[in-house]
């Protein structure tokens, strides 16, 4: 049976670190943990969902992630106009949905 071990963020932070010096493989197999484990590490620092600390970022990351922020405000700004359109077309359908419910109403009245 497999041994379960877990480790603290700290050494989690170092591994990361050191597998973006050695590579992944090799920083692995100098911790003496699963490749597949310090892999999975990497992917979320990569994605901000393990700190890791200050973080050295090369000048093209730095540029990628200054396009991603650009790309992602552009979006939520894009959004943001979309869900107004769309509370304004909810509260006219709604107004609308009102006025037909009480033309029908009173219509039903007319014939009885």
């Amino acid at each position: 049976m497999r041994e379960t071990r877990s480790y603290d963020k700290e050494f989690k932070a170092q591994a990361v670190r050191l597998a973006k010096e050695l590579g992944t493989k090799r920083a692995a197999e100098e911790l003496g943990i699963p490749n597949g484990t310090l892999s999975g590490w990497v992917h979320a620092a990569k994605k901000g969902e393990l700190n890791i600390g200050k973080v050295e970022r090369t000048p093209q990351e730095a540029i990628t992630l200054a396009e991603e922020l650009q790309r992602l405000r552009a979006e939520n700004k894009r959004q943001a106009k979309e869900i107004s359109r769309l509370k304004e077309l909810n509260e006219f359908l709604e107004e609308a949905s009102a006025f037909f419910a009480a033309s029908r109403r009173k219509s039903g009245r007319e014939n009885d």
